[in-house]
């Protein structure tokens, strides 16, 4: 009996430090993740700054100069109206570039989450 409860002491103990480092691992991984994750939070608004900053300059500099050739052919204030309109299409589309890179669903660690379930699954295993 004695050398049974020492095998079941020290299969426990093989266990726990396993799962220990296990436990240990998955936070390195967690923490690398979420180290990319901020840099691909980071690229997404400095694309998404840039693309306001490129709209705004666009509309600063370029919107007069059109307005002057489009008045040409139409009335000004008409000018105006489309040059405005071409511009905040331009705009959006800067815009909606940066936020699809800020979607929550591109933010989940997933080698994470998914290591951490096929780990569970191991321990799951080994102890039944």
């Amino acid at each position: 009996m004695a050398y049974t409860d020492q095998s079941v002491r020290s299969l426990l103990s093989e266990l726990v430090r396993e799962v220990t480092e296990l436990f240990r691992q998955e936070l390195r991984l967690a923490r690398a993740e979420t180290g990319e994750k901020f840099v691909q939070v980071q690229s997404g608004a400095i694309s998404l700054l840039a693309g306001f900053l490129i709209a705004f300059v666009a509309l600063l500099v370029l919107a007069q100069a059109m307005v002057i050739g489009l008045s040409n052919f139409v009335e000004p204030w008409l000018a105006a109206v489309i040059v405005a309109v071409v511009l905040a299409i331009i705009g959006l589309f800067l815009v909606k570039a940066g936020q699809s890179s800020l979607k929550p669903d591109n933010l989940v660690p997933e080698r994470t989450i998914r290591t951490i379930r096929d780990d569970k699954d191991m321990l799951v295993e080994k102890v039944s």
